[in-house]
């Protein structure tokens, strides 16, 4: 008699216990955040992480819950590998029961989570990696970006460097981020004229060998020659201006990146190109709080990637005020496609057709501030999203 109480008992606390697993699954919304918090790109994760969380933040009003639901975000470190990048995905969904996932920093690793998301049936939102593919032929319907893509960029850079008569060169990593980027470039280029490109491994330190190549196509071409620059992470492209490309009449055009990497910049003033974010941008009343926010918790400026994180929070948060709570995917589906949000970097709106966030690109030229570490972008003008024809590359 008394075991059979003693199971009646032990069956009855595990049914409480399970139901308040489930009641307190029910009171939260679970964000799993899948990034490089180690490994190649550890400086893009953690600023994608610092924005994310000052993002859920803010777009809450400092409560961090809507709709009386409690946000919790689960971190997750992909160390830039694509195969641990897709089983942490999976475990956040499975184990972890998350409602939504965010990241990668790689684009690589992107592509290896995309399936996952399809395979659980939830959302995974991609901030900040970059390949067009992620949005392109290897998406599916429960992919979004708020990160830029590489058209965005590619696109971006052409009106800034793309003139008649110029003759361009690249520079790029050989993986996805950089043979994506350069392919969306060449497509982009219409007055100028490509005629080469250079692929040199994502780790690569010594850049000799590709900068002989880039000038040995260049230098004896007529008009302005330009190397356009496509790199992520570690390693300094950027040293083959010391083999004095200005002898040939060579210059270097790139994007934007992390103030860190854009100390380099500072000896190439007058380049121009275009960036994704830059803090000092932007006017808007997010990018002041970002920037407020920031200074407060770190003593400096909001960086490249926290921008990106910020934008992701707000998406998210904007989605699930317009459910409600209501964390199924096809319910933030139907809100998300069309769905414009506020960002540091203005509006941006999901496109219906593949998810991607449009937005603005900021043409700049470098100013050399001896006050300042890196090389200052100074705005030329706001590229606005309805200005860049952006492809949609998904089939849908």
């Amino acid at each position: 008699m008394q075991k059979r109480l003693w199971i009646q008992a032990a069956a009855a606390a595990a049914v409480s216990t399970l139901l308040a697993g489930t009641a307190q699954a029910q009171s939260e919304i679970r964000i799993a955040h899948v990034y490089s918090k180690t490994g190649p790109l550890e400086a893009y994760g953690k600023q994608t992480q610092a924005g994310l969380l000052m993002g859920l933040e803010y777009a809450t009003g400092g409560s961090m819950a809507v709709n009386g639901k409690k946000i919790v975000v689960i971190e997750k470190d992909d160390q830039g590998k694509p195969d641990l990048g897709k089983s942490q995905l999976a475990a956040a969904y499975s184990d972890d029961k998350a409602d939504l996932a965010v990241g990668p920093s790689s684009s690589g690793v992107a592509l290896a989570m995309l399936p996952v998301a399809e395979e659980y049936k939830k959302i995974l939102l991609v901030e900040p990696a970059v390949a067009d593919s992620i949005t392109g032929d290897k998406w599916n319907k429960y992919i979004f970006r708020t990160g830029r893509n590489s058209s965005q960029d590619a696109i971006g850079n052409a009106v800034a460097i793309d003139k008649p008569g110029v003759i361009i060169a690249t520079l790029a990593q050989d993986n996805a981020f950089g043979r994506d980027g350069v392919k969306a470039f060449k497509e982009a280029v219409k007055k100028g004229k490509l005629v080469h490109e250079e692929y040199l491994p994502a780790a690569t330190t010594d850049f000799t060998a590709g900068a002989q190549r880039l000038i040995d196509k260049l230098k004896d071409q007529p008009g302005k020659k330009v190397i356009w620059i496509v790199w992520a992470g570690a390693g300094n492209p950027f040293k083959i201006s010391d083999m004095d490309l200005k002898r040939y009449g060579i210059e270097i055009a790139t994007g934007g990146n992390i103030l860190p990497a854009m100390a380099a910049y500072k000896n190439l003033p007058g380049m121009e190109g275009a960036t994704y974010y830059y803090y000092g941008i932007p006017k808007n009343p997010v990018n002041e709080a970002l920037v407020s926010m920031n200074y407060k918790q770190y003593k400096a400026p909001p960086d490249f990637f926290t921008a990106g994180g910020f934008s992701a929070a707000m998406a998210i948060v904007t989605a699930l005020k317009k459910t409600g709570g209501d964390t199924k995917a096809n319910t933030l589906i139907k809100v998300m496609e069309g769905m414009s949000f506020d960002t540091p970097k203005g509006p941006m709106t999901f496109r219906k057709q593949d998810h991607q966030a449009m937005q603005s690109m900021y043409h700049f030229k470098i100013k050399n501030d001896p006050a300042v570490a890196w090389g200052v972008p100074e705005l030329v003008r706001e590229i606005k999203p309805e200005e860049m024809n952006v492809p949609v590359r998904n089939g849908r």
